[in-house]
């Protein structure tokens, strides 16, 4: 097990060097015929797919994470749309970020450079092999891809069409390097392999996360754990609060920026919280109230402390009736996980209130936290959200996979 994850993790060392120095030109190349691979190879992905779907049914897992499991034509082919979406994305490698002449001559540019080899550790989510492979190559950097037992299969033969791409078309298909066993002991070995990794991407639940940020000695990107709140204002329209709840709440539940908890003014609760209760009950939601919810809607389960701190990634939501704005902020920046927060509200002050103090990577005035993603935000696709402030936040599209370098010209110039 050991050698074979440093074999791994040499390979994309080596290769590293030369994906860093090749040009734009090839590197979209190299994109472009992973995505015809991928739409040539449908058939074969959607049914090692189906040997993962299988097994998490066995396995009683929800229906929100079988659906994040789930790949069908329609979502390979956005996979592969993905991929040429990256391609038409500006190159970030080598670009100046700044430039100055200091008093004695010397010229100063900062220039955005690649990371170098970047590790995912991720689960779930099959999307996430391409998307990373994507962003990986776009930006120069080599990648390790560590993907979950629950989508192994998936996962394993998409590395296995992108490298493919790769070779039958002159490029090094080393570029990509695929952990393909589940053992959690490849995951330990990869947090501390300094010498040949930059940067490790956790994405996935709350416990991988903490995992990996408490025990790796590779530096860590930390990624969301997403307790996204939606707060409706006494000023809100109801329709809108409406159509965005549902939104934020039902279209994939399963998902890091699906809402989990609804805050809602005290003084229009008594009229909203029936309507918006109702209707997501009936969208087959489970809705879980404070006391003064339940004094308005006995019908709904107790909420506790747990459930307020929590990501359920399933058709739940924890509501709670707030005084006003203050009272939601503070609630906000106690239980959530800093990842997407929206009010919803006709107020121009309280909005630009509730956007300067609420402590999160992506804040939002009536709208949906279902856009914090990088394809929505215009990166192409996303390696994962940053919830931490060192960096990269929020969204990390091509930059956030950069660091850069000081280039220095002088004409001779000495230190006095």
């Amino acid at each position: 097990m050991e050698n074979y994850v440093i074999l791994k993790a040499k390979m994309a060392k080596e290769s590293s060097s030369e994906i860093a120095k090749m040009d734009t030109n090839s590197k979209n190349l190299m994109l472009l015929k992973m995505s015809e691979g991928l739409e040539n190879s449908l058939d074969i992905i959607i049914e090692e797919n189906k040997k993962d779907v299988f097994k998490a049914k066995e396995k009683g897992f929800s229906s929100a994470l079988i659906d994040r499991l789930t790949l069908n034509e329609k979502r390979i082919k956005e996979m592969a749309n993905g991929l040429r979406k990256i391609a038409q994305l500006d190159d970030p490698i080598g670009k100046t970020v700044s430039a100055w002449t200091r008093p004695n001559g010397l010229q100063i540019q900062q220039v955005r450079v690649p990371l170098g080899v970047i590790g995912i550790i991720y689960e779930a989510r099959p999307n996430v092999t391409s998307d990373a492979a994507g962003l990986c190559i776009k930006s120069g950097n080599a990648v390790i891809l560590k993907g979950g037992s629950e989508a192994i299969n998936s996962n394993k033969i998409i590395v296995d069409v992108l490298r493919q791409s790769l070779e039958k078309n002159g490029f090094n298909k080393e570029f990509i390097q695929f952990i393909d066993v589940t053992d959690r002991e490849a995951v330990k070995m990869l947090m501390k392999l300094n010498e040949y990794i930059d940067v490790l991407i956790p994405r996935g639940g709350e416990g991988l996360i903490k995992f990996v940020v408490e025990n790796s000695t590779v530096p860590v990107i930390e990624t969301g754990v997403g307790n996204c709140h939606i707060y409706v204002d006494s000023s809100a329209d109801f329709e809108m609060a409406e159509n965005i709840i549902i939104n934020a709440k039902v279209q994939r539940p399963g998902v890091c920026n699906a809402a989990e908890s609804l805050l809602v003014n005290e003084d229009i609760a008594s009229e909203f919280l029936p309507v918006i209760c109702k209707k997501l009950i009936d969208m087959g939601v489970e809705v879980r109230g404070c006391e003064k919810t339940r004094q308005i809607i006995n019908d709904v389960i107790q909420a506790t402390e747990e459930d307020f701190k929590t990501e359920f990634l399933d058709l739940i939501i924890s509501v709670k009736v707030v005084e006003g704005i203050d009272e939601a902020i503070k609630h906000i920046n106690r239980y959530g996980t800093k990842h997407s927060e929206s009010i919803i509200t006709k107020d121009y002050f309280n909005a630009n209130k509730f956007l300067r103090e609420v402590d999160a990577a992506a804040v939002y005035a009536n709208a949906s936290t279902r856009f914090t993603d990088g394809f929505e935000f215009g990166f192409g696709a996303e390696i994962g959200i940053s919830t931490q402030k060192m960096h990269a936040r929020g969204p990390m599209g091509l930059e956030a996979l950069t660091s850069v370098k000081y280039v220095v010209y002088g004409e001779g110039q000495i230190r006095e």
